[in-house]
């Protein structure tokens, strides 16, 4: 079955050019034509530049798009529209017949595949392939009304797999032409992935998929057996730490990997997060160098600048073996009786807010930490602390889109991760409920109108926001319900196993739907396997150069 989930998709893109050479055998297509940069190039020299294209996850003729790298924003503004879009059960296809080539995107925007129809390739046969590159990693076939395939797979250093796709060798043609080549992410969602996603998710229990839905808080710096069991017993996703649970790096990396070990028996990594965004908002212990707050970072406004403080950010949290960062802010400050996050923001200008807090976003990636953008819908015309009160929010949804959405919307066309939703009330939107719970906001608003497909998380749910106006754990159900992927409970374990109960009771009342959590716990593996998350042991790490190189960026 896996193979013929693989085939299928090169069947269904090969149509596009099979009918567009039907109408003339003897003539070359426009995308041919226009991509005939090698004509020269002997068999050799054309696989050499397969190859060595394909190990950097490109195709020859197109270095500007790279698998797992280039999104679907950067390819739309060089090449346009496309002309075939096809929709498949776990990505979206779209071919340019012109230039001859067609990429597969994830949900998440990202290209994960590119594949090649350059006339080059025409005069590669089988038997070069194998005297050249030897025998394949896998060798594959499809075969349906249409078409007859043999699919030789080369697997790549940096998961990346070539594949080349021929017909099938016959005795009348025992040395087929190459009809194309296709250079793809092993673990993105191409299509074989798809099914191992599916398998993994028909393995796991209806617990251990709620437990993937939440992230924990938990008491004090030591591995305890409150910890052991939110582990071991409810399969929780991710755990947030506070100042509570750190006390110095050994302490926290030997925490982590005491966490990391407790796990080898679930069936996905854990989600280690902290709120490290600079300035008063630094958890991290030790004296790790004082990185700015964003507003001294607005001040500045130089990209680059933000862009390397982000990637401070990420190399401490992999000091400390986290892979979750709570930050940046993108909250536009424009109400200065704001309690709660002030100097937190980088601007009360929206462009600002989004250039810089975007250039941290991807510093952040850069260092293959998760960044998690808040607080949607922006919480920066508020006057009261979300912490100790409900804040309410009288704007309509045009206002928003004038100011507060503006960093959202750009960092989402940029590819972010996880988005964090406020305790907010809108009333003007949902005079029920805030947009931590609402579904106006997190469905309608945030993944329909602003098209954002990844993670979504609330804020912690133990805040009084939360508390002092609703029942804690119908909360987390109504959040759910809402479009939420993940409810993060922090502090107290005995909270976090009430609200993993209300979820498992409202999914076996049918109050929840069991496809609705596996939406949600599609959207967790994917971005666990975006960032190759694992159980393995963090390895200590000098903090006293990461300090020097803070410094260093600081003094400039």
């Amino acid at each position: 079955m896996l193979i013929v989930c693989t085939s299928v998709y090169f069947a269904v893109k090969d149509k596009v050019f099979q009918d567009s050479s039907k109408s003339n055998p003897n003539k070359n297509t426009n995308h041919q034509t226009e991509t005939n940069h090698s004509s020269k190039l002997s068999t050799e020299e054309i696989l050499n530049n397969i190859l060595s294209s394909a190990k950097q996850g490109e195709i020859p003729n197109q270095k500007n798009i790279q698998v797992g790298n280039t999104s679907l924003k950067e390819l739309t503004e060089q090449f346009g529209e496309s002309t075939q879009k096809d929709q498949v059960a776990n990505g979206t296809y779209l071919t340019y017949q012109k230039q001859g080539f067609t990429v597969g995107y994830d949900h998440q925007n990202r290209i994960y595949e590119v594949r090649s129809y350059d006339s080059n390739i025409q005069q590669i046969h089988y038997d070069d392939i194998m005297k050249q590159l030897k025998k394949p990693s896998k060798i594959k076939y499809y075969k349906d009304q249409q078409v007859d395939q043999i699919i030789l797979v080369y697997e790549l250093p940096n998961q990346i797999e070539l594949k080349f796709i021929l017909p099938r060798p016959t005795s009348e043609n025992n040395n087929p032409t190459l009809h194309h080549t296709s250079v793809s992410m092993i673990d993105e969602l191409t299509p074989s992935t798809g099914t191992k996603l599916d398998q993994l998710l028909n393995a796991m229990t209806l617990q251990e998929k709620i437990g993937q839905m939440i992230i924990s808080g938990f008491y004090g710096p030591n591995y305890s057996n409150s910890l052991k069991e939110l582990v071991e017993q409810y399969h929780i996703g991710g755990f947030i730490f506070y100042n509570e649970n750190l006390t110095n790096n050994s302490q926290t990396v030997k925490l982590v990997n005491t966490i990391k070990a407790a796990n080898k028996n679930n069936h996905l990594p854990i989600l280690f997060g902290v709120d490290q965004e600079g300035g008063r908002v630094s958890r991290l212990p030790g004296n790790l160098g004082q990185i700015p707050s964003n507003e001294i970072i607005g001040k500045k406004n130089n990209g680059q600048f933000s862009f390397e403080i982000g990637q401070i950010l990420g190399e401490q949290l992999q000091a400390f073996g986290l892979n979750m960062d709570f930050a940046p802010v993108l909250d536009v400050n424009s109400n200065p009786k704001n309690p709660v996050i002030g100097d937190r923001s980088f601007s009360n200008n929206p462009k600002t807010v989004s250039n810089l807090g975007i250039q941290t976003m991807k510093g952040i990636q850069s260092e293959k930490i998760i960044p998690v953008v808040k607080h949607f819908p922006g919480h920066g015309d508020t006057s009261v602390d979300s912490h100790l009160e409900l804040p309410v929010v009288n704007k309509s949804y045009t206002d928003l889109k004038s100011l507060e959405l503006i960093p959202f919307k750009d960092a989402i066309n940029q590819n972010a991760d996880a988005v964090m939703v406020a305790h907010i009330l809108l009333p003007k939107i949902d005079p029920k409920y805030p947009a931590s719970m609402s579904k106006m906001i997190i469905t309608s608003m945030l993944r329909d109108d602003l098209k954002y497909n990844g993670v979504v998380m609330t804020d912690d749910m133990t805040m009084d926001a939360i508390g002092k106006n609703y029942n804690l754990e119908k909360a987390a159900v109504t959040s759910i319900l809402a479009g939420s992927d993940i409810i993060m409970v922090a502090h107290d374990p005995n909270k976090v196993k009430a609200v993993y109960k209300e979820i498992e009771t409202a999914v076996k009342n049918k109050t929840i739907s069991e496809e609705r959590i596996n939406e949600s716990v599609k959207r967790i593996i994917l971005l666990k396997q975006k960032y190759k998350l694992d159980n393995n042991q963090v390895k200590p790490t000098d903090l006293q150069k990461l300090v020097e190189k803070t410094n260093k960026l600081l003094n400039k």
